[in-house]
């Protein structure tokens, strides 16, 4: 009877140091309170005996449980990218591992549970599975296999006595080896019928009903965990991880300039929003842990208080009671076995979600803090920026102040304005581009390209800027110069950096009206050899026109260019001093040797017969009025002079020295 009761404590003692052991590991998580209609009792639950303390277990918990643990293993392992930091490996690699053994947990505590419930259902016991298809193909495998050896080492046997036997049994035993043969053959057609039988149950995963059965179809979804693979399987599995192992294309965290690091910057603040995702799962996921361990955790204590009652009992009892008692005292121990079997890895499995999430948010706070450093990057690259494009635009500020200020000439005033706009949009494209990039060996490629294509595209656009260049030259083109291109005269109304703008004249040639028309060229046009372009000289702003007089066949010419001439030099005379004073502008312009304007007579054979020509210069702007004096002042000496008059055929005329 002290032996009866020295058991029982030793067992009482037992149990406690087991209970202590898994409170101890479980310590770290964190309990859940149950709803009320979850702590009911399950439906597929049905009460133990009455000497054993209550379970309430529900096999869909199970199932739920192993489904979030699953999803949270995937989404912790490939939810989050890597940035291309070197502590993201470390990370990465502690996430799978850490997964991994949560998963594996998981499905330990689940199949331990598994047999709880079911021995809820039998009332205590625990009874056979029923066998599946594939354990009797097994079955039948093993007995072939069998009859196949002992068919061989009959038939060995008889093929080393027929040797020896005599000729009168040899017959015999010859038939009889045959017919072992044909048995053997039998047997290893059987065999392989069952083997390719075998192959086709185990590719098609039949597996047992009920939660067992759900169990094993959860663990085959994640073979590179459970292990659960075929042969075929393995391989496409080792792939899928060595897959999953190679190295990412680079991040832009390696790439410079503003552009590359606000990029980072974008990828760091998503990575951290999806460990903050996971966390929040892995939260999720130790709360269903939790919520499947509560049920266990007080099965586990109600057998420790039953078991602290067996030890306060008194020893006096009669030899029935202490049967029962002990009897009692072994379903208690072989309950609380099977309780440790299922609550010792559910509460790891808590232990190591503890873990991830304490991986998660290290690597969460080391992404943080490199944010932090790209963040101070991105806003000093900015303020850098907004500094250089202001010091620029100060610069463009002082420029047009100091030319307003000190350039009179507004010709080299809009040059110095035109100059000032290149340099301005050249520092602010410098200064962007140097400030958004940073890494020039793949723009230079690029620049390249786009070069050529501007330069293609572009082509008239650029012939005419640098045509601009030209124009705004020396002897170039100024406002209000009267020019003659593509057969159209007009006087230049402005110079832009790609076109210019003419106003149109017409007339007769010697009396310009405007059309009231503005004609846009080109400033390619200056480098166009079929469309010549026409200009005064710099400084002048003459011409020259011509008074032609027919000589009679008996005229005296020399008497006609000598009363011609007075007339010419008289009216001339009026405007002699501003075409001399063009002339030495000119002189001072030009480096070649240029005679005085004056007007010239020279007598020539046409067609009609003798022509009297003088040519006298005028000015542009006043060459109507000059031209109408020169003709009453002619047509009144050819009317007074008799002379004159017989020596002249026809009408005189006056007429442009220039074409165009």
């Amino acid at each position: 009877m002290k032996r009866i009761t020295l058991t029982f404590r030793t067992a009482h003692c037992a149990l406690f140091l087991s209970i202590s052991i898994i409170a101890a590991t479980g310590a770290r998580a964190q309990t859940v309170k149950q709803p009320a209609e979850q702590q009911a009792p399950a439906r597929n639950a049905s009460p133990p005996s009455a000497s054993l303390p209550p379970l309430q277990l529900d096999s869909n918990e199970v199932l739920h449980h192993l489904n979030q643990v699953i999803s949270w293993y995937r989404h912790s392992t490939t939810g989050v990218r890597d940035v291309g930091l070197p502590s993201d490996a470390i990370y990465q690699d502690d996430a799978k591992t850490l997964g991994a053994q949560a998963v594996q947990l998981a499905f330990q505590s689940a199949q331990a549970e598994s047999t709880l419930i079911i021995g809820q259902k039998t009332g205590g016991a625990n009874p056979p599975a029923p066998e599946t298809q594939q354990q009797k193909l097994e079955e039948f495998k093993a007995k072939t296999t069998s009859q196949i050896d002992q068919l061989q080492s009959q038939i060995e046997a008889l093929k080393a006595k027929i040797p020896k036997s005599p000729a009168s049994k040899r017959a015999g035993l010859v038939s009889q080896r045959d017919a072992l043969e044909s048995a053997l053959e039998l047997q290893k057609t059987r065999l392989d019928t069952i083997q390719k039988m075998a192959t086709f149950v185990e590719s098609n995963a039949e597996t047992a009903r009920g939660l067992e059965g759900d169990i094993n179809r959860l663990a085959q979804t994640i073979p590179e965990v459970i292990g659960h693979s075929t042969t075929d399987k393995t391989g496409t599995t080792q792939n899928k991880v060595e897959a999953e192992k190679s190295p990412a294309k680079p991040s832009l965290s390696n790439s410079g300039g503003l552009i590359g690091d606000a990029m980072t910057l974008y990828d760091y603040v998503s990575v951290v929003h999806q460990i903050d995702t996971v966390i929040k799962e892995t939260n999720y996921t130790r709360d269903v842990a939790n919520h499947l361990r509560t049920p266990l955790r007080d099965a586990l204590r109600a057998s420790i208080q039953r078991s602290q009652q067996f030890a306060s009992q008194d020893a006096s009892n009669g030899p029935q009671q202490l049967q029962a008692q002990r009897e009692e005292l072994q379903q208690l121990t072989d309950q609380f076995k099977q309780l440790t079997n299922t609550l010792l890895p559910l509460s790891q499995e808590i232990v190591i979600l503890g873990n991830a999430r304490t991986n998660l948010e290290q690597w969460r706070d080391s992404i943080v803090r490199e944010s932090k450093y790209v963040l101070r990057s991105v806003l000093l690259r900015v303020l850098a920026i907004l500094l250089a494009l202001g010091l620029i635009f100060v610069l463009s500020e002082v420029w047009r102040r100091v030319t307003f200020r000190y350039i009179g000439d507004p010709r080299r005033r809009r040059q110095f304005l035109v100059l000032r706009r290149v340099v301005i949009g050249f520092g602010v494209c410098i200064v962007l581009t140097f400030g958004f990039v940073s890494q020039f060996s793949s723009l230079a490629t690029f620049a390249g390209f786009i070069t050529a294509g501007i330069a293609v595209g572009l082509q008239a656009v650029l012939l005419s800027i640098a045509a601009y260049f030209f124009i705004i030259g020396r002897y170039g083109i100024r406002v209000g110069d009267r020019i003659s291109v593509a057969g159209i005269t007009g006087d230049v109304v402005d110079i832009g950096l790609v076109r210019m703008y003419v106003m149109e004249l017409a007339g007769t040639g010697l009396d310009f009206y405007p059309t009231g028309r503005i004609v846009a060229f080109s400033n390619s046009v200056l480098f166009q050899t079929g469309t010549p372009l026409f200009r005064q000289i710099p400084g002048t702003e003459y011409t020259w026109h011509e008074v032609v007089v027919m000589i009679a066949p008996n005229g005296d010419y020399k008497a006609v260019q000598k009363k011609l001439m007075a007339v010419i030099d008289e009216v001339y005379s009026k405007y002699r001093d501003e075409i001399e004073r063009q002339h030495a502008a000119i002189e001072r312009r030009v480096d070649i040797l240029v005679d005085v304007p004056r007007p010239e007579a020279r007598v020539q054979f046409v067609e009609g017969g003798l022509e009297l020509l003088v040519r006298y210069p005028v000015e542009i702007r006043r060459a109507p009025g000059t031209d109408e004096d020169m003709t009453r002042r002619v047509l009144d000496l050819i009317a007074k002079d008799e002379t004159l008059k017989a020596a002249v055929s026809g009408i005189p005329k006056i007429r442009s020295a220039i074409r165009g």
